[in-house]
Parts: C-alpha cells; structure tokens; sequence
C-alpha cells in the first residue's frame, strides 16, 4: 500500500488547468509536525449529495461502443492510480489525486431523473451504459444503493442495458440482472487487471481482489447473464506479462469476450502515476514511462481517437498479436449479441401517463 494508508494516489497533488493552488507544505514543519501536532488522522471518506438537473450523459466519440450513459457517482473509492476520470474532479476544484479516491459525490435522484428523461416524447431507445467513469459498484452503493434505484427502472422499462465495474457487488442485483438477460437486454463487463494480489493491491486499493471479480464473472454466467472481462488497462513491465494469464482465466470463469486496453495517463493522471511508480517500483519506473510513451507517439498520452484506446508502435502490436492468440486459444469473442432495443416502454407514473 501507499504511504497515504490503503489509497491509491501518493499525494493530494492540484491541478494547474482550473483554480485550485498549488501549495507546498513548508518543510521545518514536517520535521517536527508528530511533536507538535501528533500523527495526522487517517483520511476517512466524506459523500457529498448532488442534485443534477439531468441524469443522462450523452457522446459523440467515434471509438466508443455507446452514445449515452449515467454516472451514480463522481468519485471512486476504489483508488485506482491511472484511473482516467481523476482529472474530472478538478471541475470541483478538488484534487485528482487522493480528493478523488475520498471527497465523493452521490446522486439520489438518480432514479427518479432518469423516469423523466424516458417518458419524454422523441426518446430514442439505445443501450445505457453505467460505469464508464466512475464505478457504479463503488464501496458506498452498499448503503446508497443509487446503481441499483437506477437499474430498477432500466429493467422495469424493458430498457437495454451495458454495466462496467472491477467490483463483485454487482452480483447483489443479480434478481434485477438475469430477467433482463433472458430479454437479451443486458451484459456485465467485469474489469480485471492483474492476478497478482500485491500489484492490485497498489493499483486500486479499495477495489474487490482479483479472485473476487473472478467469481463474480462465474456468478453472473451461472445466471445467464453475458458477462465480459476487460483487462484494462494493461501496463508495460507491471502487468503485460499477465495477458495470456488473465485470458484463460477469464474464459474458465465463463466469460463469452474478453478485451484489452493499453494504460491511458491524460492531464493530472500523469503526474499522479509518475508518483506511483517512483513509490511502488523505482527500480523500473524509467522502463515503464518509456515504453507508456512509446505506445503513446512519444508523449505521455495519446488523446486521438481510436490510437487512445489502441496504442501504436512495436509495443503495441506486440501486445494485440499475444492477445489474438489467446483469445483463439481459448475460443472467445466468436459471438456477440447486440442488445435488443425494441422492447422499451416509457416508464409509468406522472410522466408515463402521457403516451
């Protein structure tokens, strides 16, 4: 673990882009703060309730496999350091760095806004998808249960569905999941990193342990939910030698398609991850931002489509030739079912009434 006691990021570090100070602790006071203030208190995690006028996010990204989705948090717990929506917190003037992974926001609403944007008339149905910031699984869905308000109207609409999480509370609303996927309305994608207990253990902290997310992915086939692995993402010299491993593993877990993704490091993520590194592997920190930036056109990140979510160079071919052959290997992604979308129903109640 970090010296920051079980959090992912090293530091509280500001971003430079919006209003936050750049402050540096005065360095005589760090030499004497345990005789004169005690040891600092452990950071505890804080939730903040937002109340959003609209629930729905909408893209236009041309490399990603959805145009809407919804984000029951801002924030995540889990810590993850090269997590890509830490800079995002800023807009808040917090820190990307350990604010991220502490200084939370929840939407309770979620579910009630969402029944609204549905009924409206012209809503075009198409899949939702929940995860694709922060994840919608986090520790406090235990006692907020916004991700699962949220689900309760997608399936009570017949609505389609796409759910991306690193955690096995997922298979809490495993009652809400199969009769949707016996409607062919929803998949699951568990994400998983590593199988090494000590790397996930620095890389997303407060995350479930890889061999929970395992049987997660079992769970959810055993239900006949379709359920997906993403490696993502994979990082050069730490966990790329994992690759064929985390295939037959997923595929012995049941999953149907597996996929992977080079590690991202866009605005404040990459000085947090340099941080990391320079904690948790010194020894090979300059291999692994060299070859990052090698994938990346010499750069930290790549932020142009489609190379963002690829990498390009040697280093990246490399990696999708051993990720090809084991996806054949082990006989995945043959079949992929899209979706269905012609069973939606607008929501009823007060706005439901209408059609």
């Amino acid at each position: 673990m970090s010296k920051s006691t079980g959090r992912g990021a090293t530091g509280n570090q500001a971003s430079a882009r919006f209003n936050l100070p750049q402050t540096e602790a005065d360095g005589d006071w760090l030499d004497t703060r345990g005789d004169i203030d005690g040891e600092p208190a452990r950071r505890r995690t804080t939730v903040t309730v937002e109340h959003p006028r609209t629930i729905i996010s909408r893209n236009t990204s041309p490399d990603i496999g959805f145009d809407r989705s919804i984000n029951p948090y801002r924030g995540c717990e889990h810590g993850c350091i090269y997590c890509f929506a830490r800079p995002s917190h800023a807009y808040h003037d917090l820190s990307p760095g350990l604010d991220f992974e502490s200084k939370l926001f929840a939407k309770p609403d979620a579910a009630a806004l969402l029944r609204v944007e549905l009924s409206k008339l012209g809503y075009v149905v198409a899949p939702m998808a929940l995860g694709t910031n922060t994840d919608p699984y986090q520790p406090i869905e235990t006692d907020w249960r916004v991700t699962r308000s949220v689900i309760e109207v997608l399936a009570e609409t017949d609505h389609p569905l796409g759910i991306t999480t690193k955690s096995d509370r997922v298979v809490r609303d495993i009652d809400l999941l199969a009769p949707m996927a016996a409607k062919g309305l929803v998949s699951v994608t568990l994400s998983i990193t590593s199988l090494d207990p000590k790397i996930a253990a620095t890389l997303e902290p407060r995350a479930p342990t890889p061999e929970r997310r395992l049987t997660a992915v079992r769970r959810l086939a055993d239900a006949g939910i379709p359920v997906n692995v993403s490696i993502a993402p994979v990082i050069p010299a730490i966990t790329d030698h994992e690759i064929e491993h985390l295939v037959a593993r997923a595929a012995e877990a049941g999953a149907r398609y597996v996929f992977f993704l080079p590690v991202r490091l866009p605005w404040e993520v990459a000085p947090l991850f340099r941080a990391w590194l320079d904690e948790h592997f010194p020894d090979r920190a300059g291999k692994v931002m060299a070859t990052i930036q090698s994938l990346r056109g010499g750069r930290d990140n790549d932020s142009n489509f489609f190379t963002r979510m690829q990498g390009q160079g040697p280093w990246a071919e490399l990696m999708r030739t051993r990720f090809a052959i084991a996806v054949r290997k082990h006989d995945l992604n043959r079949d992929r079912v899209p979706l269905r979308r012609d069973l939606f129903r607008p929501p009823r109640g007060p706005q439901g009434e209408l059609f």
